[in-house]
């Protein structure tokens, strides 16, 4: 992680956000292209764990601020979709061959 030094005085100031999910990998993938080089993001079994470095408080509560309400957006869309892919196929999922597998 890297960033500007305004004062140069190589402060920084950190925040590590941890969020639970239903599928982490697929929320973490999709908060992926918006992340900077001032956040490292890593996926545990059903948690997402962001840690974010920042020259500045200002700086650090915004980009939390964005990957907050981004990952509660990501969230969202796995979710409803997750829903109307069962209420869809009765609880059965195509495959990418065109097979169908109960879910």
């Amino acid at each position: 992680m890297s960033g500007d030094d305004p004062r140069g005085d190589g402060a920084t100031r950190t925040a590590t956000v941890r969020t639970t999910h239903a599928d982490a990998a697929l929320v973490a993938a999709a908060l992926a292209p918006d992340e900077t080089d001032s956040m490292a993001t890593r996926v545990d079994g059903d948690a997402i764990e962001c840690a974010i470095e920042r020259p500045t408080t200002g700086g650090l509560r915004s980009t939390v601020d964005d990957h907050v309400v981004n990952a509660r957006v990501a969230d969202r869309i796995v979710e409803r979709a997750r829903t109307h892919l069962a209420a869809d196929d009765g609880g059965r999922r195509s495959d990418t061959n065109g097979d169908t597998t109960n879910t």
